[in-house]
Parts: C-alpha cells; sequence; structure tokens
C-alpha cells in the first residue's frame, strides 16, 4: 500500500488541468476506426484493431511520448526522462459490436494526462499502456497478464479465435510477433491506474459521477450435464422417461433458491446457457447442459456456490434414471484495489466537486492483473441507462471530462507534483 504521505497536492498543481476538448475529440477520432452504427467493432487483431493501435502509437509519439507496439500489440507509451512514473491504461479492442467507450475512454485518460503532466512543467511520470485483447477474441486480458509476466506460453500458443484462427499467425500477420515484449518495471512504476464506464445502472441511478472501486470480483463459471435416454416423446408414458430435459429444468428452479439463501450482497448468478439434444419437440432429451456463472468479490462465497451446485448435482444424480456431472469450466480470483489510491480517487472527486461512491466492479478489468504486482485504482463513470458491450453504450461528455479530471488530480496526489 502507498504511503499516503506520497499523495500531497501542491500548490503548483492547481495549474495542472486536462483539457476535454482535446480529449473528447480523441475519443470521437479512435471511434470512428471500425465504427458500426453507434458503436465500434475491433476485435483483437483484425484491421480495424490494428489500425486503432497505429493511430495511438502516433498519438503517443505526438504528445512527446517514448512509444512502441511490443509483441503481443501492447501499444506501451513512456514519459521521458522520468524515473518514476504512474502506468496508466485500458485496452482498445472490444466486442462484436460493442461501444466506443469500454476500454478505449481508459487509454485515452492516460494520453491526456500524460500530454497535461508534460504541458504544465511538472516533475514526475505518466506510462500509458493499452493492453491487448482485454475482450477475449483469443484470450482474454492476454496483453495485461504478459505485462505483469503471469502469461503461460502454452495458453499462447494453444490460442484461437472463434473461426479456428490461431492467436501466433494472427500476432506475424499484424506485424507484432517478433517484437520484445512490455512489462511491468518495479523499479519505475509506482501505481497503476485505470479509469472505467460503469457497464451497468447504479452510478446513474444514485445520482453519483464518480465510483471509486474497491475489488474486482471473481468469477466461477461451471457446467452441469444430465445424460438420460432418447425416446419417442408421444408413446414413452411421463413415469417411463429418462427425461434428461426435464431433470434440468427441475434442477434450475431448485438451485436458483439454494443460491439466493447463499448469496451476499454483492454475489450475482446467471443461468447463460441452456442445451437439449437432439432438441427435437417429439424426442424425450437424451443429454442436457447447464452452464451457470457466478461472482463475489470473496473467494470463500465463490467456493461456498460451487459447493451448493455439487451438493445439488449429487443429490439429482440417478432421480428419474438420468445421471448427473458437474465440472468447472473456468474461475478467477477476486482483486482487491489499494485502499491509499481509492482514498486518493476519493479526494480527487471531492476537490473536483463531485460525490463518490465505494463500489465493487462485477465485470473483469486489466486492473484484476495488475492489482498483485503494484498498487492499483479503477475509477468509474455513469453509463447511460446500464448499457455496455453493445452499440448503445454512451456516456455525458462532462462526466468524461470530469472522470479525467479526477484522475489527473489521483495521479498528482500519487506523484507529489509541484511546479
Amino acid at each position: 500500500m502507498i504511503s499516503r504521505a506520497s499523495f500531497l497536492w501542491a500548490a503548483g498543481l492547481e495549474k495542472m488541468d486536462i483539457d476535454g476538448r482535446r480529449l473528447v475529440d480523441d475519443l470521437r477520432a479512435l471511434a470512428r476506426i471500425g465504427k458500426v452504427g453507434t458503436g465500434v467493432n475491433r476485435l483483437a487483431f483484425t484491421p480495424d484493431d490494428v489500425a486503432a493501435r497505429q493511430w495511438l502509437l502516433a498519438r503517443m509519439g505526438a504528445a512527446g511520448l517514448d512509444a512502441r507496439i511490443d509483441g503481443l500489440g501492447n501499444v506501451y507509451g513512456q514519459t521521458p526522462g522520468a524515473t518514476k512514473a504512474v502506468v496508466i491504461g485500458s485496452h482498445t479492442d472490444t466486442v462484436p459490436k460493442g461501444g466506443w467507450l469500454d476500454g478505449a475512454m481508459g487509454v485515452i485518460y492516460g494520453l491526456e494526462i500524460a500530454r497535461a503532466v508534460m504541458e504544465s512543467g511538472a516533475e514526475g511520470g505518466v506510462d500509458v499502456v493499452s493492453f491487448a485483447d482485454e475482450e477475449g477474441t483469443f484470450l482474454g486480458t492476454l496483453g495485461s497478464r504478459s505485462f505483469v509476466g503471469e502469461l503461460r506460453e502454452e495458453d499462447l500458443a494453444g490460442a484461437v479465435n472463434g473461426d479456428g484462427e490461431a492467436l501466433a499467425a494472427s500476432l506475424l500477420a499484424a506485424g507484432y510477433g517478433h517484437e520484445d515484449r512490455a512489462k511491468l518495471d518495479p523499479a519505475r512504476h509506482i501505481a497503476y491506474l485505470e479509469g472505467h464506464i460503469e457497464q451497468g445502472p447504479r452510478l446513474e441511478a444514485e445520482g453519483v459521477r464518480i465510483g471509486v472501486v474497491t475489488s474486482i470480483v471473481g468469477m466461477r463459471r461451471m457446467l452441469v450435464v444430465f445424460h438420460g435416454q432418447a425416446d419417442h416423446a408421444g408413446t414413452t408414458p411421463m413415469a417411463m422417461r429418462k427425461d434428461a430435459g426435464g431433470r434440468m429444468v427441475d434442477f434450475a428452479h431448485e438451485l436458483t433458491g439454494k443460491l439466493g439463501a447463499t448469496a451476499g450482497k454483492d454475489t450475482v448468478w446467471n443461468f447463460g446457457r441452456m442445451v437439449f439434444e437432439p432438441g427435437a419437440s417429439n424426442v424425450v432429451p437424451q443429454r442436457a447442459e447447464l452452464l451457470i456463472e457466478f461472482r463475489d468479490i470473496d473467494m470463500a462465497v465463490i467456493d461456498e456456490m460451487e459447493a451448493v451446485i455439487r451438493t445439488g448435482v449429487a443429490a439429482a444424480d440417478g432421480l428419474g434414471g438420468v445421471r448427473t456431472e458437474t465440472s468447472v469450466l473456468e474461475t478467477s480470483a477476486p482483486a482487491h484495489m489499494d485502499a491509499s489510491i481509492g482514498a486518493a480517487i476519493e479526494a480527487a472527486a471531492k476537490a473536483a466537486g463531485a460525490m463518490s461512491l465505494a463500489m465493487p466492479s462485477g465485470a473483469g478489468h486489466d486492473a484484476m492483473h495488475l492489482a498483485s504486482h503494484v498498487p492499483s485504482g479503477m475509477l468509474f463513470i455513469p453509463s447511460k441507462g446500464g448499457r455496455s458491450h453493445d452499440t448503445a453504450e454512451d456516456s455525458a461528455e462532462e462526466d468524461i471530462v470530469l472522470g479525467c479530471r479526477v484522475m489527473a488530480g489521483t495521479v498528482a496526489r500519487l506523484l507529489g507534483l509541484s511546479e
């Protein structure tokens, strides 16, 4: 945890400010690359994603940063001459037909704050990074995992997209594969900051303009499979069926109440997919699948949710002649943001005349990998209607600018800047 002594607001800092018009103009220019209606389609390592990285590289260079694109597509710019720096970053790739701010806003925050620090003549550095493939077209949070040394080479070698295209080939086609990879530098980097739209409705509903992220939830994804017997649905009596589909529906209904009784105040869960095979109206399902995902900021709650599911599967196994089994498909641990950085964000919001709200993030972000390697913090701004991962995603320009000003104030406290 960073010492609170490093959060001093020197008198000269009041002259450092971001250029709100330049910030929004950059965001709008970036949004034109891969534009789809009011949103953006920039899947990792597609031509539009590569074009966006080249655009960002040029903007970093114009700002005075020493910038490059590394071997995994991370765009990384350093403040020249600085021995200590705050890293600010996020991502510029998107989900299919996604929004114009998800990820991109956090990257342009970094760019604008780096410019503002250098233009003010203040001492201290801001390094900026756009991490590759945060959204998981090939491998989720690819760039940030590489940046902190968590990326396993076997995961990299086996990564493919939904069309079966290999990540390694896509990197080479983009011109990245042979470049060195950017790395977090413990001697240089004193903190990591990420700005993001909330991607949910809470800030807007409560009339608060700045969210101070306390934790990023952990997640577990489980598959429950039911094995029955296919029979003619018109001629097989109900009591004589081995109906995998019926057992799945009953199981899901019973599980809803059990998960609700186990959940904490921040727990969420979802039945994301139900599959019936062979999937015909006149055939009793011989196989059924239920995909379950649950999230919380407390790993003990996540483990308890899994235990509830496994207990339910054990109780259901064999009922009605249907065999039931489960497996964990994916898991991630919660990540907790640095409390001192959170306090600095709150102080910067107050100085900007904005209310703030401490809150967890229900979505994953690159910050969840940085947090265990360097003191990290995140701030949210409101999403209109809570919308995200859709072309309808939007935030008010005044909230975009306010968020950047609050982050700039946070950076000032972290670096202890002076005239």
